[in-house]
């Protein structure tokens, strides 16, 4: 039996047409492809907000993975929107806090990326830069223009943490597509990676089994098999619990 990943969506609405204004729920085939290749099922797991729908949901995954996407909004760390703030969407945010809260208290492993590290830390008390504008220059960029799987900045691993354990290395060069990233580190929560101007890179806290990374692992896995490792982490975690 396969091992059957739950992956969050996005929200798409429409703008034009007779259609204007409808809403669609979408994943990027980047993901589904990537939990394929490492051997297990992926399902979207579309918005859902009350408690009944959301834990449903969990209940029939036995992993999650928090995808990328839009900016989280800043009402869930404490802080009034700042210059640099883009779209956020909250009914995503509800849904994907709950979906965290759900897998952690049935001990499901979680993989944030891009948004999904930023949501596991500001799920767990952390806070953001709301736009990288605020860290202090000089900066690396972390919005890079090249195509998805060209490699961008290199991310420092951390020893004796998953990411050293995949990748079994001590730096990694990484693709780079995002504007806000973690800066107050949630309480419990190890920092697994940085790039050289000190960013964080990667999260977590393998006690409850939660792994964020920054970049876009999903995008690579083709030209880059060694990113494989991030979601056979999950694949394999999530298998070993259910003895699948």
């Amino acid at each position: 039996m396969l091992t059957v990943i739950g992956v969050t969506s996005s929200v798409l609405v429409r703008n034009d047409g007779m259609m204007a204004g409808g809403e669609r729920f979408f994943v990027n085939r980047d993901y589904l492809d990537a939990v394929i290749q490492a051997g297990g099922m992926p399902i979207i797991l579309p918005l859902a907000t009350t408690d009944k729908l959301v834990k449903c949901q969990v209940e029939k995954v036995d992993g999650v993975i928090l995808a990328g996407g839009g900016d989280i909004d800043p009402q869930y760390y404490g802080e009034e929107p700042l210059a640099g703030l883009e779209q956020v969407f909250p009914e995503r945010d509800e849904h994907e806090l709950k979906v965290l809260q759900f897998a952690c208290q049935h001990g499901k492993p979680v993989l944030g990326i891009c948004r999904g590290i930023q949501l596991m830390n500001v799920a767990f008390g952390g806070s953001l830069y709301q736009d990288l504008s605020f860290v202090k220059a000089p900066i690396l960029q972390h919005h890079q223009s090249s195509q998805k799987a060209v490699l961008g900045h290199t991310a420092n691993i951390v020893g004796d943490t998953i990411l050293a354990s995949i990748f079994k290395a001590s730096k990694v060069r990484t693709n780079s597509f995002h504007h806000q990233a973690v800066k107050t580190v949630a309480q419990g929560f190890l920092v697994s990676s940085r790039t050289d101007d000190g960013i964080v890179e990667g999260i977590e806290n393998a006690a409850i089994r939660l792994l964020g990374v920054q970049w876009h692992p999903e995008m690579m896995v083709e030209k880059f098999p060694v990113m494989r490792g991030i979601f056979r982490w999950l694949v394999e975690g999530a298998s070993a619990r259910t003895g699948k």
